[in-house]
């Protein structure tokens, strides 16, 4: 009995130490955030101060935070509407008319995410440009959405093969077409897992910043554009950068809060059969 409480306090404990590692750099964000730049570089480290609101009217007044927003918006939604609408029925061939090259198909698929971003940098950037594409969130929402289509088809066949089989042949039975079975029985019965993917996904597009720094500017910029304009040649300005970042991370953090159930179900799909 002794031991039994001795071993569930050294696991609480453990798992108050990491939650409290995890949320250091989130909190000591929020602290900065409020702070002056004197006080964000003060040594040792200030943690009771006078909190102050100049740093968010400073990110306001020297950039318009509302069209960044706008763009992340813009981009991330566009992203994971045309993620999905590739996703599901290519999930849905794989997972009910699989071939003996399915499996080689998928793991390829899986493959492309293996890559560092920079090896595609040069020809993207080239296409983009010679395309007429850059600084446009038609290139940022077209990009999004090829990086995380390789996720939303793992995601979906996950989900689909959930489904059973009983099902779908009783629907080819009653006379139901591919299209019919896909849109009346497939679909209405994989809503969690199209929901999960599509947060997901939402998710990711929202702080993509490799590929919003080098296809966009003050046009086109995502919030990541806007987090990276507070570093400069004379240093960083860790106050007003904190402040920018806050807001950048503020909206996509609220949403996942409400929906981690969602999020939460969609990355474990497949995992416990």
């Amino acid at each position: 009995m002794q031991s039994t409480f001795l071993f569930t306090s050294l696991r609480a404990a453990g798992a108050w130490v990491v939650t409290l590692l995890l949320f250091f750099p989130l909190g000591w964000l929020v602290l900065t955030a409020f702070k002056t730049e004197l006080q964000a570089i003060a040594v040792p480290p200030l943690f009771v101060f006078e909190p102050t609101l100049g740093n968010f009217e400073e990110v306001q007044r020297r950039s318009d935070y509302v069209l960044f927003a706008r763009n992340s918006l813009i981009t991330s939604l566009g992203s994971t509407i045309i993620g999905l609408l590739i996703a599901a029925p290519a999930a849905y061939s794989m997972a009910f008319f699989r071939t003996k090259r399915t499996r080689d198909i998928l793991m390829w698929m899986l493959s492309t995410k293996m890559m560092p971003a920079v090896g595609a940098l040069v020809p993207i950037y080239v296409i983009a440009q010679t395309a007429g594409l850059l600084d446009s969130l038609t290139a940022l929402t077209i990009v999004f959405t090829l990086s995380n289509l390789p996720i939303m088809v793992w995601m979906l066949y996950s989900s689909y093969k959930d489904i059973p089989h009983e099902i779908l042949e009783a629907a080819r039975m009653d006379g139901a077409n591919l299209w019919t079975e896909f849109r009346h029985v497939v679909l209405p019965l994989s809503v969690g897992g199209l929901a999960s993917t599509g947060l997901l996904c939402l998710v990711l597009s929202w702080n993509e910043a490799f590929w919003a720094l080098n296809l966009s500017s003050a046009k086109a910029g995502t919030l990541a554009v806007l987090i990276a304009s507070y570093s400069s040649p004379e240093g960083l300005f860790w106050a007003k950068l904190s402040a920018a970042s806050l807001m950048a991370i503020a909206p996509i953090v609220v949403f996942g809060w409400f929906c981690q159930k969602q999020l939460v179900q969609g990355l474990t799909f497949g995992a416990v059969k």
